[in-house]
C-alpha cells in the first residue's frame, strides 16, 4: 500500500495528533517510528501510545548508549504501558571491529567513524524498516544545515520508502512546550547540555552559541555530521 499525493497533502496541513490519526487511517499501510528518546521522539512516541495507534515502535541499541538513555527507555515503558522494539548490531561484526581496530576506532578517521556508525546503526535500521512503507522521524530542520530544506514528505532513495518528518517545521520551544504541557518522559541530559544524544563517546554536551548538533561527533568538521541514518 502506498500513499496519495492528495492523502499527503491532507496530511501535511493537520495538527499533529490529527495527522498521525489519518496517517493510521490509511487501510493496509505499514508504518513504523524510530525513536533515539529524544524531546521530539518522546512527543511523538507520547501521541503514538496514547491514541494507540497501529504503528510499530522501535529503537537501536548501540551497545554504546548513556545510562540516561537506558532510564529514559524504562520510564517510556513504565508510563504508557507498550512495548518498543529494540534492534541491536550483529554481535560478529562488533566483535570483529573491536577486534581489528581497537574500542575507539572512530576518533582516528571520518572511514572508521562511519564504518562503526553502519554497524551499530545503519545496519540495525536497515533490518528494522524492512517490509515498511512510511518510517516515521523527529527529525526538524532547525537542527542542522544539513536538515534546513527538511519537508514533511520525503523519499528515502536507499531504502525506497516515505519519510515522514511530522515536526520538520516545529522549533525546539514548541517541542519542549509539548513535553512539559504532558509531562512526558525524557532524557535527563537534555537539561544539561545534550541536545542531540547519540552514542556516549561521540556526544558532548554543547556550549553557549552552539548549534543543536555541535555536541554530535565534535572532532569533525560540521559538514560531515550524519551517522548514515538520513543521508
Amino acid at each position: 500500500m502506498s500513499l496519495t499525493i492528495e492523502t499527503i497533502r491532507k496530511i501535511e496541513h493537520l495538527p499533529l495528533e490529527q495527522a498521525l490519526e489519518a496517517l493510521a487511517s490509511v487501510k493496509g499501510l505499514r508504518v513504523a517510528f524510530s525513536t533515539s528518546l529524544s524531546w521530539e521522539d518522546q512527543l511523538l512516541t507520547h501521541y503514538i501510545f496514547s491514541q494507540n495507534l497501529p504503528f510499530r515502535v522501535f529503537t537501536l541499541d548501540t551497545g554504546r548508549l548513556f545510562p540516561e538513555t537506558y532510564s529514559t527507555l524504562n520510564a517510556t515503558k513504565e508510563r504508557y504501558k507498550k512495548n518498543i522494539e529494540v534492534f541491536f548490531p550483529k554481535h560478529r561484526q562488533v566483535e570483529q571491529l573491536i577486534t581489528q581496530k581497537g574500542p575507539i576506532s572512530f576518533y582516528d578517521s571520518l572511514e572508521n567513524r562511519k564504518e562503526c556508525c553502519f554497524i551499530r546503526k545503519v545496519e540495525p535500521l536497515n533490518r528494522a524498516l524492512k517490509n515498511v512503507d512510511v518510517w516515521i522521524t523527529g527529525l526538524r530542520s532547525e537542527h542542522s544545515e544539513n536538515r534546513n530544506t527538511l519537508s514533511q514528505f520525503e523519499i528515502d532513495e536507499t531504502r525506497h520508502i516515505v519519510k515522514y518528518n511530522p515536526l520538520a517545521n516545529w522549533t525546539l520551544e514548541e517541542v519542549k512546550n509539548e513535553i512539559r504541557k504532558h509531562n512526558i518522559p525524557y532524557n535527563v541530559l537534555q537539561d544539561k547540555g545534550f541536545v542531540s544524544i547519540g552514542c556516549q563517546p561521540c556526544t558532548r554536551a554543547i556550549r553557549e552559541g552552539e548549534e543543536f548538533r555541535a555536541g554530535r561527533w565534535w572532532w569533525e568538521d560540521n559538514s560531515k555530521k550524519e551517522c548514515g541514518l538520513h543521508a
